[in-house]
């Protein structure tokens, strides 16, 4: 398993950041609470194959309140979210582009909302503001036991139509990814994705 090659090269680094005090109510406590959030990001990996067990109200309102706690461009906050958790929904979902839905426990589904775009060029910054609510959704269900996979949708036309029509969406709402859970179906193993090659400092 990655998991500890992949959090070796941070573990100096949080170590040194928050000093030598041992003061459990200063900097030990905060490389506890930062290794706990390093860890949940290095080692979350995308979840396709879950168990049938059901997943509680409260832990998806969790996942939901991460969402909405995501950054947002001039805090427009341009996203709405359906929640899908009956069976023969997820099963259609699950016949279009989405086959991890067959098994998914439910999903969410990142929608922008355009009925108050920022103007110009910022108009589509709800693109990234949805994408940003996705990873945090997919941040939180790892952390808290669950598996997930982001499913794409937008800029697919066809994807977006088929899930609009789907679940009757008004014009002015895109979804633009899907979010499968579950609780996962055996062990996994997440990918170490650091490239040096990818790093610029200061000019290209």
């Amino acid at each position: 398993m990655k998991k500890l090659s992949i959090l070796a090269p941070l573990a100096a680094l949080i170590l040194s950041a928050c000093g030598n005090s041992s003061d459990c109510g200063s900097s030990v406590c905060r490389t506890s609470s930062a290794e706990a959030a390093i860890e949940n990001i290095m080692t979350r990996t995308s979840v396709r194959d879950y168990t049938d067990t059901p997943i509680s109200e409260a832990t998806i309102d969790t996942l939901l309140r991460a969402g909405m706690a995501a950054p947002t461009a001039r805090n427009r906050q341009p996203w709405k979210f359906l929640v899908v958790t009956e069976r023969a929904s997820l099963d259609s979902l699950a016949q279009g582009n989405w086959k991890p839905a067959a098994k998914a426990q439910a999903a969410i589904i990142i929608c922008g909302d355009l009925t108050n775009p920022l103007e110009g060029e910022g108009r589509d910054y709800w693109v990234q503001d949805c994408s940003a609510a996705t990873e945090n959704i997919l941040l939180a269900a790892h952390a808290v036991g669950l598996g997930a996979v982001w499913c794409g949708c937008y800029p697919v036309s066809e994807r977006v139509s088929l899930v609009k029509n789907l679940f009757g969406m008004p014009d002015e709402i895109i979804p633009l990814s899907l979010v499968m859970l579950g609780y996962p179906n055996g062990e996994q193993t997440p990918k170490d994705k650091y490239k040096a090659d990818n790093i610029h400092y200061n000019k290209w």
